[in-house]
């Protein structure tokens, strides 16, 4: 590790010159200047981790030195000296930026400790600033793969919407990223400094969801032995996602509906009213719509959370990001085993593409893990995939029987029924008409074969069908 550099600035030579002896003799890599001009030259020229400035230097002042280097370097952390110290000059020093103040004469163990201070200091900002590029590179929009249009005009509406403060709700089959995309809006907003709280709504009972959405006083039930802050408590300034939204309770759509509204809440047992700012980001799987009409889901609670609607597509609607989020994967898993892999044969690239992915991006992600943690070569082959995905690679046209005939007619019947809910507007219908079948029987295949309309298609349909 190399030694902290240090500027020292004195007009008084001959301690110059002896404290920045001592300084190299316990280890620190020391440059001097004696004058105003010096200094800041030699600030331009270098960055220093560390400036020990004194507050008079000749015909200048100190602090000229210390607003030069906070403008200049703001990284470099400034300790002011001085042999006329005061309270005042020390406050306007901090103020001004300065990380410390100390009077001369200075003792050694006062100067080492100050320094160390200082030092570490300036390390944990560092680290700080690492911890956040990490975020940004995790759960920043810029990770978020995909080049196909949904994804595009996906990731403009995050932009957009990032520094609103309406709640957002975010749509798609399990495992399309729903997580990923509620940290990419909160990153992407001026909350991303405040705290971002997720909650599984699906995988807690009523009664303790309750709690753990807004907390608990002592003995408002039994094993309430103290108090406990909730997590609406918790993402205060910051953001709270609430995924699988469509499982809670009636008793708690009541609840999240007066929090949506007001952001007030009582924690359980207790009577003061909390209130918070928080963002509201939530997620679910299921047909809202089709909840609220079976009476399983408010209607007033649906149009508060379905201000903004974030709907991700399936993976197996948008092939031509296979390879880049399969190519994305690759590089995360061979970086963190440390195992070099080059990248999928022709086969496995033709596998991937052509299977049908129902646990969408996160199963691709397992997939890519597995093939490389349990591959021996160079490459990724068919044979270092699942079995469900090997008899998805590509084969000549006279060795269909290798496949199953479901397999073979797979494709071609969803790609039939596909051209004829375009051509009816995806009016199901007009389509069951044109396919001679029933309604139902086309419902099923749709969703069989990952068929579902988007919701530009679902409102395209009723404005047809209010036309027709």
């Amino acid at each position: 590790m190399k030694p902290a550099s240090i500027l020292l600035v004195d007009d008084d030579r001959h301690l110059l010159s002896s404290m920045a002896q001592w300084l190299r003799e316990i280890g620190y890599r020391v440059d001097t200047a004696a004058t105003a001009p010096e200094a800041t030259a030699a600030i331009d020229k270098r960055p220093y981790d560390l400036a020990l400035v004194d507050v008079r230097l000749g015909d200048r002042d100190g602090f000229d030195v210390l607003s030069h280097s906070r403008a200049a370097r703001p990284d470099t952390a400034v300790v002011m000296i001085t042999g006329y110290g005061s309270v005042d000059s020390a406050v306007a020093a901090i103020r001004a930026g300065a990380f410390d103040f100390l009077t001369k004469p200075l003792i050694d163990d006062e100067l080492q400790l100050a320094i160390e201070r200082a030092l570490n200091q300036q390390q944990l900002i560092e680290q700080n600033k690492n911890l956040v590029h990490q975020l940004e590179a995790r759960y920043g929009l810029e990770n978020i793969v995909g080049h196909d249009h949904r994804m595009l005009r996906l990731f403009d509406m995050i932009s957009s919407v990032a520094d609103t403060r309406a709640s957002v709700l975010i749509t798609g089959e399990s495992g399309t990223g729903k997580s990923m995309i509620a940290r990419a809006v909160h990153r992407r907003s001026a909350r991303r400094g405040g705290p971002f709280v997720e909650v599984a709504c699906g995988a807690l009972p009523e009664t303790l969801l309750e709690s753990e959405l807004f907390g608990h006083v002592a003995g408002s039930f039994t094993g309430a032995t103290g108090d406990k802050i909730g997590k609406f408590k918790q993402a205060d300034s910051g953001t709270i996602f609430l995924d699988e939204i469509g499982t809670a309770s009636p008793g708690m759509q009541v609840k999240l509906l007066r929090v949506l509204q007001d952001l007030e809440f009582e924690p359980v047992g207790g009577t003061k009213t909390e209130r918070v700012d928080t963002r509201v980001i939530l997620a679910t799987n299921e047909h809202l719509e089709t909840l609220v009409q079976q009476g399983k889901f408010r209607l007033d609670l649906y149009y508060r959370i379905n201000v903004i609607n974030l709907e991700i597509p399936p993976l197996r609607e948008r092939i031509a990001d296979i390879p880049l989020l399969a190519k994305h994967f690759l590089a995360e898993v061979c970086a963190e085993a440390n195992r070099p892999v080059d990248g999928f044969t022709e086969d496995a690239q033709a596998a991937l593409q052509r299977y049908s992915w129902p646990g969408n991006v996160r199963e691709l992600q397992n997939c890519v893990e597995r093939a490389v943690l349990l591959g021996k070569g160079d490459m990724i082959g068919v044979d270092d995939l699942p079995s469900t995905l090997a008899t998805f690679h590509a084969v000549p046209v006279d060795s269909v029987g290798a496949r199953t005939l479901k397999q073979a007619l797979c494709g071609p019947e969803r790609q039939m029924i596909l051209d004829v809910l375009e051509e009816h507007n995806w009016n199901r219908q007009e389509t069951a008409a044109a396919l001679g079948m029933n309604r139902t029987t086309l419902y099923k295949k749709m969703k069989k074969l990952g068929l579902m309309p988007t919701a530009d298609q679902n409102q395209s349909q009723n404005q047809n069908q209010s036309q027709s």
